[in-house]
């Protein structure tokens, strides 16, 4: 079972750093983002991160909280999330739960080798638990605006 637009996500538990557990059903009344990117401490996930770090502020203030995702463990996580002074907390998805649940395990190709890894991948989650928007297959610069201002939209009343 994959997640589909407009419709609620399962609920899940997910270990996240700062020993915290992460469960869609404790952030109901909040937006939140789930961003999938591939491993800890490489060029354009470090950029992202930072990106998310930058604005987090503004997605707070749409309230939206933040969380990254990558197969990296805990400990992993927790040095990258030191580093870059990451204000929102990263999950540890190693045995691909959650990773399969947003269906971002892709073949991918590095140097001619083929090998199974994360799409780059942000989902934006409203305050009642559904899934409103997807981003697949992200390029950096310019997402985090994009996914800040789809959190704004969604979170102004109508």
């Amino acid at each position: 079972m994959t997640v589909t637009i407009d419709h609620p996500i399962p609920d899940f538990t997910a270990d996240a750093t700062r020993s915290r557990t992460v469960m869609p059903g404790e952030l109901r009344g909040r937006q939140f983002v789930l961003f999938f990117y591939p491993k800890d401490n490489t060029p354009g996930c470090t950029t992202e991160s930072q990106g998310f770090r930058d604005r987090y502020a503004a997605f707070l203030a749409a309230n939206t909280e933040v969380f990254g995702v990558s197969r990296d463990s805990l400990r992993s996580h927790e040095n990258f999330r030191s580093k870059q002074a990451l204000p929102f907390d990263l999950i540890s998805d190693p045995d691909e739960t959650l990773c399969a649940l947003f269906d971002v395990i892709k073949l991918k190709k590095l140097y001619g080798k083929e090998y199974l890894g994360i799409d780059r991948s942000t989902f934006l989650i409203d305050a009642n638990g559904i899934l409103r928007q997807a981003w697949r297959s992200v390029k950096v610069p310019g997402h985090v605006e994009a996914v800040l201002e789809a959190a704004q939209t969604l979170n102004t009343p109508t």
